[in-house]
């Protein structure tokens, strides 16, 4: 079995009346540990049992010219008829037991979880099986699902989600030329150009035994593990298509990608590529001064501070180590967006067209100012005590916990998983170690930056002319804060005009 690619731009659900998940008991001691193809976490105290099939298949797999095949098959799988129900049948099925299912489609995997009440187990084990092994890809489904996918792209993506359109560009950005650039949901062009029969041939080549993992968590027994396996005999067997190339272009300098939106404000995220990953030892001395500068939803990151608490422009900044898909939705990370190519990215939410340039430069001032300096002891000890506590949030469910599982598999992370390694590395680490990991793998110049903007061509200019950036203040500040910003407006970006293109709206991830 070739390592297994796992996550999606958007979660489709099939399921009406679903009710919010209880905290569930800890799973036993070592219990998530893999058993062939199947990774078994079971809490027998737990009324609920959770599902999870992840195949190695995402939107790299997208051929040439269709891009959105694979976006648009996982959701022929999870919101679709399948050859024992129609649609609207298994809807009628799944609301009277509070259940459901939904595809998650990202860039190397596609997984598709559920969880129901045990005592409903055979009823929704046997729509959730139909669904991954007997779908019947109906052509009214199928029309349905891609004309949703296209006015995703063409009207929700461009004009009602900016910060996710910011952060879809400066993917493409990073990955341009390679088949990790274009949205996980496809482009208008790929998109059209799929048929049906392209879907057809797409699950037959990709949803194949040796590319699917499972997964079982809750109060299952062991029949229902047998039944579950069993199901991958279902599938056919054979050879699955090798992975694409991801190989990034190196650049030099800093280049900018100005989404041209007129009356928008102005959204930004910027970046490059980094290959810490979970399981190695940098990647967690690495968390620490990514938490530090800008952990995701925390008002104590150093970004949030600067750019939000002193100076009031938006309402958070923050900064990534892995794919952080729905940012404004969600709270913690989120699981089955696995990937083998990562980003570093800082995100700085939606502020007024004239503040965006001094905000570029504050965000930069800071990766700089970490870059060049490292973290304290003091902050170090902080951040170290904050996170011990803090990741034990990551996974609340066991919904969750066996999401973390299944990516433990993707990432070969050996038991006891990402998650206690994380809280064994918190206690290992130096502050020493922390530093000389900020130094191997972050930079503040080389930038990718993206910025959806309603005044693009003025901020060129002010980019690429290196013009002073001051704000205006409506209430009286501190000197020492008017101090610093004197500073930061006059900070050189050193951003050429080659090195900055416009983008308008409407071509913005047409092809």
């Amino acid at each position: 079995m070739k390592p297994a690619r796992f996550g999606i731009l958007a979660t489709v659900t099939l399921c009406l009346s679903c009710t919010g998940e209880p905290e569930a008991p800890a799973p036993e001691a070592g219990a998530a540990a893999p058993m062939g193809d199947i990774v078994l976490m079971p809490v027998p105290s737990e009324p609920t049992i959770a599902f999870s099939v992840s195949f190695g298949v995402g939107s790299q797999d997208d051929p040439p010219g269709k891009e959105g095949l694979a976006y648009l098959t996982g959701q022929m799988i999870a919101d679709a008829s399948t050859e024992t129900n129609a649609y609207a049948d298994i809807l009628d099925a799944l609301y009277p037991i509070a259940s459901g299912y939904s595809a998650r489609v990202d860039k190397e995997i596609t997984t598709i979880t559920g969880r129901t009440h045990r005592d409903n187990t055979d009823v929704f084990f046997g729509l959730l099986s139909d669904a991954y092994l007997r779908p019947a890809f109906d052509t009214a489904d199928f029309e349905r699902i891609k004309n949703d996918t296209i006015n995703y792209l063409e009207n929700t993506l461009r004009y009602a989600s900016d910060e996710e359109l910011g952060k879809a560009a400066l993917t493409q950005l990073i990955f341009g030329g390679t088949r990790y650039a274009h949205p996980i949901a496809g482009t208008a062009e790929g998109l059209r150009s799929i048929a049906i029969e392209d879907v057809v041939d797409f699950y037959a080549r990709h949803y194949r035994a040796a590319n699917a993992t499972l997964g079982l968590a809750g109060g299952y027994d062991d029949a229902l593990i047998a039944r579950f396996e069993a199901t991958l005999a279902s599938l056919p067997d054979g050879t699955i298509p090798p992975d694409p190339v991801i190989e990034p272009a190196a650049w030099e300098g800093s280049e900018v990608l100005l989404i041209d939106k007129p009356d928008a404000d102005s959204s930004i995220s910027f970046g490059f590529p980094i290959s810490a990953s979970r399981g190695e030892r940098d990647f967690y001395a690495l968390w620490v001064a990514n938490s530090w500068l800008g952990e995701h939803r925390n008002q104590a990151g150093r970004l949030f501070n600067v750019i939000r608490g002193a100076r009031g422009l938006n309402y958070g900044n923050y900064s990534y180590l892995e794919a952080f898909p729905e940012g404004g939705q969600r709270t913690m990370p989120p699981v089955n967006v696995a990937r083998h190519h990562q980003i570093f990215e800082v995100w700085i939410r939606t502020l007024p067209n004239h503040q965006a340039h001094f905000a570029l430069r504050a965000a930069v001032k800071e990766l700089r100012d970490l870059v060049d300096g490292g973290m304290t002891q003091g902050e170090f000890d902080l951040t170290r005590a904050f996170l011990d506590k803090y990741v034990l949030h990551f996974a609340k469910t066991t919904s969750e916990r066996l999401g973390y599982a299944i990516d433990d598999r993707f990432y070969n992370v050996p038991d006891p998983g990402h998650l206690q390694r994380f809280r064994d590395m918190l206690a290992e680490l130096t502050v020493e170690e922390v530093n000389a990991a900020i130094a191997r793998h972050l930079r503040f110049d080389n930038l990718k930056i993206a910025i959806v903007t309603g005044d693009a061509e003025n901020l060129r200019e002010a980019l690429t002319e290196n013009v002073s950036s001051p704000i205006e203040y409506e209430s009286p500040m501190s000197q020492a804060l008017l101090d610093e910003d004197n500073f930061i407006e006059k900070i050189a970006l050193d951003i050429r005009a080659d090195q900055v293109t416009i983008v308008p709206i409407d071509e913005i991830f047409e092809r």
